[in-house]
């Protein structure tokens, strides 16, 4: 994950793989990208991507493995926190007062033939921690676990669960599960859990076969083994009621990443790593269906960038014959492509990005940091 804090300051999170890995944070040349300052290598555990933040009391918080850390612009390590569970917490989401919600990672990791967690745990464990001392203040048992990293708007988390979206609100003292809302979207034979949900519009938008993205050996092509077909999936904020809409149709798709929603335009974009297909629709307000509006093949995996003004999205592309991935930027609104350049990845993006300050962007992979820029 790159995150960018003052202007001229771009953090990268970095880590290392296995059962006891280390992470670590580079602050970066915001042009060059060449290292200026690193931080210690950082406990963390069992590996699955996690976190990274600038948060607003001045500080980074880093989120990785089984451990918390605070650091300085500097990258002093502040304060650092052995979390409860032996698993990944892949990454957290700031709530409005500053803390930290997080949970551990419930899916399973490369070398686990698919099988979740062999701990004996139950479920996946919703924590919020204080800024500052990092000290744990509530703790909740979700009803099953969850694969998908957390969303928030204000108090209220959301968590996609192996089979149902959870709503859970957070008071500054405790955590309480919304016991009038638990939408079950996992209703057909062969679909699997879901991904990281965007709240927005009215709703939840996530997408769904999430089961198999520990597979991945360099590309997410070829190699989803879901027999449902990918669904994007809304779920209404007040009634709960669920949608479910086919990306392409086609069987064996995969995803690890969440869709892009454009509230203005009223237009969701999708994708099927796997199958190498994005999909936009349009949607009404109102809610009552989406509406096809245009599709294109793309080999994307990354979470998407979505620039509200200009309406341009930006996506990957991985050449497998060329061995490179592609930044390719398109008009959200038509899906027309308005350019394209080789990141120097030779692996697909399966993670995090960040917009730039100058029409530009930063895109990282498992082996390389990218900037693109617009002449």
């Amino acid at each position: 994950m790159v995150v960018l804090r003052e202007p001229g300051e771009v953090y990268l999170l970095c880590h290392t793989g296995g059962d006891d890995a280390v992470s670590w944070v580079e602050q970066i040349d915001p042009e060059t990208l060449e290292t200026r300052r690193r931080s210690p290598d950082l406990p963390g555990g069992p590996t699955w991507p996690g976190g990274l933040a600038a948060h607003a009391d001045g500080s980074l918080y880093v989120v990785f493995g089984a451990h918390a850390h605070r650091l300085s612009p500097e990258l002093h390590v502040m304060a650092s926190r052995a979390l409860p569970r032996r698993r990944p917490y892949n990454s957290f989401v700031v709530l409005p007062d500053g803390c930290l919600a997080m949970k551990d990672f419930a899916g399973a990791r490369p070398g686990s033939d698919g099988a979740g967690p062999s701990d004996g745990l139950e479920g996946s464990e919703l924590l919020v921690v204080r800024p500052g001392s990092l000290e744990i203040a509530a703790t909740l048992a979700l009803p099953e676990g969850s694969v998908a990293r957390l969303s928030a708007d204000g108090n209220t988390i959301y968590v996609v669960g192996d089979t149902t979206l959870w709503r859970v609100h957070w008071d500054g003292a405790d955590l309480a599960l919304d016991p009038e809302f638990a939408p079950h979207y996992r209703t057909l034979p062969g679909q699997t859990y879901g991904w990281d949900a965007v709240i927005d519009a009215g709703a939840a938008w996530f997408l769904d076969d999430g089961a198999g993205s520990e597979r991945f050996a360099g590309s997410f092509v070829g190699i989803g083994a879901n027999d449902s077909p990918l669904h994007l999936v809304r779920v209404d904020l007040d009634s709960a009621e669920v949608t479910l809409t086919e990306v392409c149709g086609l069987p064996g798709g995969l995803v690890a990443n969440p869709p892009a929603v454009d509230p203005e335009r009223r237009i969701v974009v999708g994708y099927d790593s796997s199958n190498a297909m994005v999909t936009a629709w349009s949607f009404d307000v109102p809610f009552t269906a989406c509406t096809p509006r245009w599709q294109r093949q793309l080999a994307h995996a990354a979470h998407p960038l979505r620039f509200p003004a200009s309406g341009q999205l930006v996506l990957n592309d991985h050449d497998a014959a060329r061995g490179t991935d592609q930044l390719v930027v398109l008009d959200i609104d038509t899906g027309a492509e308005l350019g394209r350049v080789d990141s120097g990845s030779p692996l697909q993006s399966v993670v995090f990005g960040a917009p730039g300050w100058a029409n530009d962007v930063y895109l990282c992979s498992f082996t390389t940091i990218t900037r693109v820029w617009a002449a």
